[in-house]
C-alpha cells in the first residue's frame, strides 16, 4: 500500500519535498494560496507590474500525481493534520515547512491568496508608489535594501530614505563587502540614516500616497509622501501552540535533530524558518533541508535507514542584488567567506531573480 506523505506549506523547502517524492508517494500538498510566491522576486514585481507574474507559480503546475488542498492547518499531531475547514489528514509521514511571515511587499498580505489579487495588490501599490515624490523604508536589511534598490532602478530621480536604529548595515558580513554597499548607496543616492529610530510609525497606512512628517529619536523631522515596512520577521508556527506535537522553543521554533526530524519522532520533520537552527533564515537553507528530508523519506519509504544529515552553520552567505544590475554578495569558498562581485550578483540572482529556477520545478506537473 502506497504511504501518504503530508507537507503543510508550499513554500521554498515544501514545494521542493513535494516535487521529489511525487514519483514515490501519495503527496498531499497543504497550502491557503493558490500558487507559491517566489518572495525573492516580490520587490520586483511592485516596481515592474508588466513583469509581476514571473512571481507567482499555480500549485496545479507542480505535481504530476500529487495532491494540493487550499486549507490552512489549525493543529498537528503526530498522526496528521487538522485543517481551519474541520478536515482531518493523516499521513504516514508529516512535513512541517510553513517558514516565516513578512510585512508586504516584500510577501503578500495574509489575506491575499489568489494570484489575481496578489496581483492587483501590487499594481495598486505600484501606482501609489509611482506618484510619490519622496520614499521612507523603515529597515536597513536585505529587504529594505533591496526595496530601495529596485525604486532606483526604475525612478533614478526618487527621493529614497532608509532609516534604521542599527548602527551598521550587514552586521557579521566582510568589511569589503559592507564597503562596496555603503559606497554604490551612494552612488544611488539613497540616503540611509543609521542609528535613527522614529518617535512614532508614520500617521498614515503603509504603501498608501500621503504626504506625512515624521521625528526621529534626534529630533529631526523627516517628510515623506510614502513609505513602507521592512522589517520584523513572524515565524509561522502558531498551529503547533496547542502542544499535541512538540513544545515550542521561546521564539516559537520547533527543535529537530541532525535528520531534520521533530524531536520524539522518526516521522515527522520541520524544515526552513520554522527549526531551532543557527542556519539563516533564508530560502537557500530552506531548500537545502527539503533535500536532505526528501531523501531521508526516500529511504524509509525503501525499508533502508535514512542517513542524509543536516550540519547546521552559521556562516553568512548573501546576494543582494540593488535593481538588475547592481549589489552585493559573499558566498562560502573552500578558503572561507568571499565578497561576490556586482556582476556575480547579477547572474546568479539579480537578472531574474531565480525566476527560471522555477519555473523549471513546475513545468513538469499538471496544465
Amino acid at each position: 500500500m502506497e504511504r501518504t506523505v503530508v507537507i503543510i506549506g508550499g513554500g521554498y523547502g515544501g514545494t521542493l519535498v513535494a516535487k521529489e517524492l511525487d514519483a514515490d508517494a501519495n503527496v498531499i500538498l497543504i497550502d491557503p494560496r493558490e500558487g507559491f510566491v517566489n518572495a525573492a522576486a516580490s520587490l520586483r514585481a511592485l516596481t515592474r507590474p508588466d513583469w509581476a507574474h514571473n512571481a507567482f507559480f499555480p500549485y496545479g503546475a507542480l505535481l504530476s500525481r500529487g495532491l494540493v488542498i487550499r486549507d490552512r492547518a489549525v493543529s498537528v499531531d503526530p498522526q496528521g493534520v487538522t485543517l481551519a475547514s474541520g478536515e482531518r489528514i493523516r499521513g504516514d509521514y508529516l512535513v512541517l515547512a510553513t517558514g516565516s511571515g513578512y510585512s508586504y511587499p516584500a510577501k503578500p498580505h495574509p489575506e491575499a491568496t489568489e494570484i489575481a489579487r496578489q496581483l492587483d495588490d501590487l499594481r495598486e501599490t505600484h501606482k501609489e508608489l509611482s506618484g510619490a515624490a519622496r520614499t521612507l523604508i523603515l529597515g536597513a536589511g536585505p529587504v529594505g535594501l533591496e526595496l530601495a534598490g529596485e525604486i532606483k532602478d526604475i525612478w533614478p530621480d526618487k527621493n529614497v530614505i532608509i532609516v534604521d536604529r542599527a548602527t551598521e548595515l550587514l552586521p557579521g558580513f566582510l568589511p569589503e563587502v559592507r564597503n562596496s554597499l555603503h559606497h554604490q548607496l551612494n552612488e544611488r543616492g539613497i540616503d540611509l540614516r543609521l542609528g535613527t529610530s522614529l518617535t512614532a510609525l508614520p500617521p498614515v497606512p503603509a504603501g498608501k500616497t500621503a504626504r506625512f512628517t515624521v521625528t526621529t529619536n534626534n529630533g529631526e523631522e523627516i517628510v515623506a509622501d510614502i513609505w513602507f515596512r521592512a522589517f520584523g520577521v513572524q515565524i509561522n508556527t502558531n498551529y503547533l501552540a496547542d502542544g499535541r506535537l512538540t513544545p515550542l522553543t521561546d521564539l516559537g521554533t520547533i527543535p529537530v535533530t541532525d535528520h531534520l526530524n521533530v524531536r520524539g519522532y522518526d516521522h515527522v520533520y520541520a524544515i526552513g524558518d520554522i527549526t531551532e537552527l543557527p542556519d539563516p533564515k533564508m530560502a537557500s537553507y530552506a531548500m537545502e533541508h527539503a533535500v536532505i528530508v526528501a531523501a531521508n523519506i526516500k529511504a524509509q519509504l525503501a525499508g533502508e535507514t535514512p542517513e542524509a544529515i543536516h550540519t547546521p552553520t552559521s556562516d553568512r552567505r548573501i546576494l543582494l542584488p540593488l535593481g538588475t544590475h547592481a549589489g552585493v554578495g559573499q558566498l562560502p569558498t573552500a578558503d572561507g567567506p568571499a565578497a561576490a562581485t556586482a556582476e556575480t550578483v547579477h547572474q546568479r540572482k539579480g537578472a531574474d531573480l531565480f525566476t527560471a529556477r522555477f519555473t523549471a520545478r513546475f513545468d513538469q506537473g499538471r496544465h
